[in-house]
């Protein structure tokens, strides 16, 4: 399943280090396409050359705050992954609360980095999120897998996992896909991959796979549509350097 993806990963690697600007231009193209998608699939309706704008420090007639601020914040936990990523500092839940709340500033502070104390349900999926009282436990149990017989498993599997059991718990009120997608990338990005972007234009697919990992346990569609971003990004990184 994963045969590829490492052959394509172990090129990538032999020709690095890439030219520093070369390296800066991906960096900031994933960024954006990273950004706009992530918060589209959440209903942000800023397009990708408003989100471009926005992230250049120009505000947009017409839109909100809000949408304003999913970009500015989106970009600060990218931000964030990167440093966790240079610092190879191991996953926490102190780490998750800290996405969570750059996710969340300034557009909810009361439930920014908290875990949430109400139900919630998730629009159009069978799966229904614990209660509240569980969240704390089933976080728990989520970094016992994860420093256990997750450490077994390819890096883009771990990633993937790690995004659908996140999100299935659904612990926050607010910001838990736009998480799940950081700690997804953070995963990938500690194992020297190249971040992926899960695209808007396949956010059925997406969310259908998600509720049938959820309802399920059966991960292989999600874990499919996550190779299939890896290889994408891993060609993106390849195509600049033939």
């Amino acid at each position: 399943m994963f045969k590829e993806i490492d052959q394509k990963k172990a090129l990538l690697d032999s020709k690095r280090p890439l030219p520093k600007y070369t390296l800066k231009s991906l960096r900031e193209k994933l960024l954006l396409e990273w950004t706009y998608n992530s918060n589209a699939i959440e209903g942000n309706t800023l397009t990708i050359n408003e989100t471009k704008v926005v992230l250049e420090g120009i505000t947009v007639g017409g839109k909100t705050l809000r949408e304003h601020l999913e970009v500015i914040n989106h970009r600060e936990a990218i931000s964030y992954v990167e440093e966790i990523v240079h610092k190879e500092e191991p996953l926490s839940q102190w780490q998750i609360k800290n996405l969570h709340r750059l996710v969340l500033k300034g557009i909810d502070d009361s439930y920014a980095g908290v875990y949430r104390d109400q139900q919630v349900f998730i629009s159009g999926a069978k799966h229904v999120p614990p209660a509240p009282f569980l969240i704390q436990e089933q976080i728990e149990q989520m970094m016992r897998w994860y420093q256990s017989e997750a450490k077994s498993l390819h890096p883009v599997e771990r990633g993937a996992m790690l995004h659908a059991i996140f999100v299935g718990i659904h612990p926050f009120i607010d910001g838990n896909g736009r998480t799940a997608r950081l700690l997804l990338n953070l995963e990938l990005m500690k194992e020297g991959f190249p971040p992926v972007v899960i695209k808007v234009a396949n956010r059925l697919e997406y969310y259908d796979a998600l509720d049938k990992a959820h309802t399920s346990k059966d991960y292989s569609d999600f874990i499919q549509l996550v190779i299939t971003e890896v290889k994408d990004s891993i060609n993106l990184y390849l195509s600049v350097t033939t």
